[in-house]
């Protein structure tokens, strides 16, 4: 199998290719081998490979599987396979294995997938770019200056690349959204709870962090869905599994109530400019809705921005903490010793620092959002906004700057993270940290499903990605409205998939 002909198909298509007998599972095993060989050194999309072990697991999967032969990537964070590295992006966790496969690793080899590595990820996932100091920092195949953003970073540019059809990826603050609009893929995020983190995990991030996958095509989303979904024995969740994900794409999601913002209430507090290019997307999506019969009215979200900023900040510092503190004792090196990037100590150092009674009330704010948006979703069934103020941002961009982490070093001092926290430092690192991206965290709070769709490009050639919002657990009506759009706006025909001559 060429590779130009393996880079044709989405996730589905190979397999369908490989249970007629098209072409064998070694092909498409090879095919992606040699993409990942050939390309990933311009990309910087994959950390580590397990060739040999994929190649031998494979052969273990039964020919009905789903996705039987298909490969795919887990993030370098959270997706454990035992015995093997998982570095969560840091130096830190460098030479740390997991004693046991996460659930979601489970369930992608029952479903037949055939795991080729890891995919670049910021360190500890806590950016929305993916340029962390232990590894190589991935390209954006539309631009090799621009990022492919985070904390998913890697698996969009393995993706939109042509390394592989689809792969795995988290979301807590916008972390599968993000990427997907940066590289023009279909990226979805699940309702909270749907698929679970165990057995490692119970919540990460209070339930904000929901992991998925970055696709070409929105009928892999769906069909990974129907694979990976429902509580696992000891979870926090009383999911049970579902089916109808991929089925939901065969009819039209009828005639939908959709609000359309340009996220205002979310942006307006942390000085947010929305780049024209996003704007004429948001719109634009808007009258493709109006066209395929669906009451489109303007309407924000009923929420209060800076209150869920802070909030969001507020419980990622206290989390971050935690984390620190599990990964010295998995290390067994001292937390003031670890080898972390500045801005992650000087964030634990905060995080330390916080009164457990702030802590809560942030929670709470969460549970205001989700009421509000609750009643929102009794008017409206989806509510479209922009993903991100601006296209992808260039590399290094974002990243902070020497300055700033040497004035994040003073929190060192005794004394001064507890009061940079009393002196409004949150709502300083709010602006900081969400201005370019502050439309997202609404659906990793309130717990609702959530996608970029990959409806616009703008003149210099850089996708935009326009998110829709549906009510909690209400992902089969995302699903078949993505489907409608796909169908009336390919995005897949325009993806930089790497040398698609062979």
């Amino acid at each position: 199998m060429e590779l130009h002909e393996y880079r044709r198909f989405d996730g589905l298509g190979l397999a369908a290719l490989i249970r007629r007998g098209e072409v064998s599972r070694e092909e498409v095993f090879d095919a992606a081998c040699a993409a990942i060989e050939a390309d990933n050194p311009r990309l910087g999309a994959v950390v580590r490979t397990r060739f040999e072990r994929a190649h031998t697991e494979s052969r273990a999967v039964p020919p009905d599987a789903p996705f039987a032969g298909v490969p795919t990537l887990t993030k370098d964070l959270l997706m454990a396979i035992a015995g093997e590295p998982l570095a969560f992006g840091s130096a830190a966790l460098a030479d740390w294995r997991p004693g046991e496969d996460s659930t979601l690793v489970t369930r992608l080899r029952q479903a037949g997938f055939a795991i080729l590595g890891q995919t670049a990820t910021p360190e500890l996932g806590l950016m929305g770019i993916t340029e962390p100091r232990a590894f190589p920092h991935p390209v954006n195949p539309w631009g090799p200056d621009r990022s492919p953003g985070g904390s998913s970073g890697g698996a969009a540019a393995a993706v939109a690349g042509g390394l592989v059809p689809l792969a795995m990826a988290g979301d807590g603050g916008g972390s599968i959204r993000i990427p997907a609009s940066y590289c023009g893929l279909f990226g979805l995020k699940p309702s909270r709870g749907r698929v679970p983190l165990g057995p490692q995990h119970a919540e990460v991030w209070q339930g904000a962090v929901v992991e998925h996958a970055v696709t070409r095509s929105v009928r892999d989303s769906a069909a990974l869905l129907d694979a990976t979904n429902g509580m696992d024995a000891g979870g926090p969740y009383p999911l049970p599994h579902e089916e109808g994900f991929l089925a939901a794409l065969e009819r039209p999601p009828g005639r939908l109530r959709v609000a359309v913002s340009l996220g205002e209430p979310l942006s307006r507090a942390l000085g947010t400019v929305l780049d024209p290019e996003v704007r004429q997307a948001v719109e634009g999506a808007a009258r493709r809705l109006e066209a395929l019969g669906h009451d489109v009215d303007w309407a924000d979200p009923p929420v209060d921005g800076a209150a869920l900023g802070n909030s969001y900040l507020t419980l990622y510092l206290g989390h971050l903490a935690a984390d620190l503190a599990w990964i010295a004792r998995e290390t067994g090196v001292p937390v003031s010793r670890l080898a972390i990037e500045p801005s992650t100590r000087a964030l634990g150092r905060l995080g330390r620092w916080l009164p457990a009674r702030d802590y809560e009330l942030a929670k709470r704010d969460w549970n205001s959002a989700a009421r509000a948006m609750g009643s929102f979703h009794r008017r409206y069934d989806v509510l479209v906004m922009p993903v991100a103020a601006a296209p992808a941002p260039r590399r290094g961009e974002l990243y902070p700057t020497k300055a700033r982490e040497h004035l994040m070093r003073l929190l060192a001092i005794p004394g001064a993270a507890r009061l940079a926290l009393k002196a409004g430092l949150i709502e300083r690192l709010t602006r900081d940290a969400l201005a370019r991206t502050p439309f997202t965290q609404l659906a990793n709070l309130t717990g609702q499903p959530a996608m970029s769709l990959p409806l616009h490009v703008t003149p210099e050639g850089l996708p935009v990605g326009v998110q829709a919002l549906g009510a909690m657990g209400d992902e089969r009506r995302l699903l078949a409205l993505a489907a409608q759009m796909e169908i009336d706006t390919p995005w897949t025909q325009r993806l930089p998939l790497g040398d698609r001559s062979g």
